[in-house]
């Protein structure tokens, strides 16, 4: 078994994750603290298993809310994704498919 780990040899960057803020229109109330912006983390492979890339990418609602526990900083649990607000969910769905859009893809969209 493996773990990643920085040496001098391997910048910090190399293995971290992207990451987007999503504020939040409606906070999310957790035991007398609120969340008013989640960050989420781009997928990686382990993360997307069990879930049909097509439905991600298509943000069906019950493929993002499988998805958002496993990449979200706080880690919202699922009962709360559940509660999240549509546009909320809207706007972490987004985020989510930019992730997957291939690199050229995006560079070769217009302004």
């Amino acid at each position: 078994m493996t773990t990643e780990q920085n040496t001098p040899d391997t910048p910090a960057t190399a293995t971290a994750r992207a990451t987007v803020p999503v504020p939040l229109q409606t906070p999310i109330k957790r035991k007398g603290e609120t969340i008013k912006t989640i960050h989420l983390m781009k997928p990686r492979t382990g993360d997307l298993r069990g879930l049909l890339l097509s439905d991600v990418v298509q943000m069906r609602a019950d493929a993002v809310a499988t998805l958002l526990p496993r990449i979200s900083t706080p880690t919202i649990l699922k009962h709360e994704v559940d509660e999240l607000d549509p546009a909320d969910l809207v706007m972490c769905a987004m985020e989510v498919a930019n992730f997957l859009v291939p690199k050229d893809v995006m560079d070769s969209l217009p302004a």
